[in-house]
């Protein structure tokens, strides 16, 4: 019998491996996916704005890398005792404007190189809504200072940072919108990166705030809106974790407590999907042997000076030695010294 509605996955012609590089953008089940990939030593980098949810936002900072654009104060604003930017997670937000600028800059000239040298580029959106700042936020005191502007009537924001929701309009960006800013962001990509292959990915997450019928709309414009992408150009993929989640395992044990985000073993199970259809059999092999000395890595002796678990520990390190040295592009050295000097 089978208890599970089938899913066929479409691979790509040329599937990703080791040598890639892989920039990740988008909600916070882009670093799902991210921290797999880095766990097993692939070259990757996501999310240098942090997560991001809409297409606007993510369309726009992957044009603010292309620019290399570089922030200034007159950017930020200041609220709850700390100075933010409006195209940027709160883990940007710091409580001296420079040094705020500093960390916003350095990741913007890193995504700015990386991205010229990438292979892959993956793409998870989150929700159709867009925040617009609205007239009720435009003067705030800042540190008992006079009261400043912090920003302009109608801008899309990617973080509301707990403003006051006065500050704000919620907007469903239709489906001919988020067309429009997925292909702009497109032709400007390839000009940068003519090699750059893109992969889609819809989060599976359920933004339940906007309750479950909202949810549901924001998430099938955003499907109509990538699909639109992968049919019209090449080199656009779409990895279907939103319907592994929700029309395969389809059941509120794969949840969290909170009966919103994917639970571990949804992630693994999707995680596996996605190796499976996106990275090259040389690659998936090698992962395992990668995967067996990271696993080695976090094991807890409790009687680490026996000469067990000394034994334990060179013949990983020699493992790990051996892998490297077949393998340039691998980084073991964190492995290499956990190992040695443990």
């Amino acid at each position: 019998m089978q208890f599970q509605v089938p899913i066929t996955i479409k691979s790509p012609e040329t599937r990703i491996n080791y040598r890639d590089r892989i920039l990740l953008t988008g909600s916070c089940f882009t670093e799902h996916i991210g921290n797999s990939l880095a766990e097993l030593k692939f070259s990757v980098l996501q999310n240098p704005n942090g997560i991001l949810f809409d297409p606007r936002s993510v369309c726009n900072s992957l044009i603010s890398y292309i620019d290399n654009r570089q922030y200034k104060k007159e950017d930020l604003f200041y609220l709850n005792e700390v100075w933010n930017s409006w195209e940027h997670h709160s883990r940007f937000s710091n409580i001296d404007a420079n040094e705020g600028l500093r960390i916003i800059n350095e990741s913007q000239q890193q995504a700015h190189d990386f991205l010229k040298r990438a292979d892959w580029l993956i793409i998870t959106l989150g929700s159709s809504f867009s925040y617009r700042l609205t007239s009720g936020f435009s003067k705030v005191s800042t540190n008992g200072g006079d009261p400043i502007t912090i920003g302009i009537e109608g801008t899309g924001v990617a973080n509301c940072h707990r403003a006051p929701s006065q500050w704000f309009n919620k907007y469903l960006l239709t489906i001919e919108e988020i067309i429009s800013l997925l292909d702009a962001a497109y032709h400007r990509l390839k000009q940068f990166n003519s090699k750059l292959k893109i992969i889609f990915t819809i989060s599976p997450v359920r933004h339940i705030r906007d309750g479950v019928i909202d949810n549901n709309r924001s998430k099938s414009r955003l499907i109509e809106a990538v699909h639109h992408m992968v049919d019209k150009f090449p080199g656009l993929y779409y990895f279907p974790a939103y319907e592994l989640v929700i029309d395969v395992l389809r059941d509120y044990r794969f949840y969290d407590i909170d009966m919103v985000h994917p639970n571990y073993p949804a992630t693994e199970y999707v995680m596996e999907k996605f190796n499976e259809s996106f990275i090259d059999e040389a690659s998936q092999l090698l992962m395992e042997e990668v995967k067996k000395i990271i696993t080695a890595r976090k094991h807890k002796a409790f009687q680490p000076d026996t000469n067990a678990h000394k034994s334990f520990l060179k013949a990983h390190f020699d493992k790990a030695k051996e892998l490297q040295s077949k393998y340039s592009f691998l980084d073991l050295n964190d492995e290499l010294n956990y190992f040695k000097n443990s």
